[in-house]
């Protein structure tokens, strides 16, 4: 699986980092994927991650 953090719609409200600190961190003020690809046991909570989006600004493939 593979994330992916679209930075022109990101926020910067930490909530993909504090859902799914091992594939997603903050840079500045904007979300970015730091596992690529997604290790399988990490996909579940990447996805939650994913959902809680409040601006839709990360995609999984």
């Amino acid at each position: 699986m593979k994330a992916i953090v679209d930075e022109n719609l990101c926020i910067g409200c930490c909530l993909c980092s504090e859902i799914c600190p091992d594939v997603f961190s903050m840079s500045g003020d904007v979300a970015i994927v730091t596992k690529d690809p997604v290790p399988p046991p990490l996909e579940d909570a990447c996805r939650d991650a994913k959902d809680q989006c409040p601006v839709n600004a990360i995609t999984v493939a």
